[in-house]
């Protein structure tokens, strides 16, 4: 079998509901950067990792968050899916969508000085819920510090 090399960097987990979430997704994220030789993207993606997992958990206290983390086309690309349902009432999805917004500043901030880009929206799997992603390109987190 071959060593792992940032090609071959394809996880997808589960966060247990509660407070501990965001530590494990920083821990997980950060052995499997430096197993798959991209320790150079290290502190971006895992602050990234950090801020997306603080948020769901923050949203979904009582659910599980998935978390995904691929890397192709010299990018690291984190998904994570959290169980808060969009509200159907405009101006609640409205405020809903701003607190959301307000969590993950810090997230906004990294996500631009390496140059990538994140959002969020439904999910679209079944069971419903909130779908947050970012993508890191490799050049812009080596960078980052």
């Amino acid at each position: 079998m071959p060593p792992p090399c940032p090609e071959s960097l394809a996880y997808s987990f589960t966060l247990p509901p509660g407070t501990a979430g965001p530590r494990i997704a920083r821990a997980a994220t950060r052995v499997a950067l430096q197993t798959h030789g991209l320790a150079d993207m290290t502190d971006a993606v895992v602050q990234v990792v950090g801020e997306l997992a603080a948020c769901a958990c923050r949203f979904t206290p009582d659910s599980e968050v998935y978390v995904s983390l691929r890397y192709r086309d010299g990018e690291v690309r984190v998904i994570l899916y959290d169980g808060h349902p969009r509200h159907s009432h405009p101006r609640l999805a409205a405020a809903c969508d701003a607190r959301r917004r307000a969590a993950l500043r810090v997230l906004g901030c990294v996500v631009r000085a390496c140059e990538g880009e994140w959002g969020f929206g439904e999910a679209r799997e079944p069971g419903g819920g909130t779908r947050m992603w970012a993508v890191v390109p490799w050049r812009g987190a080596r960078l980052f510090r």
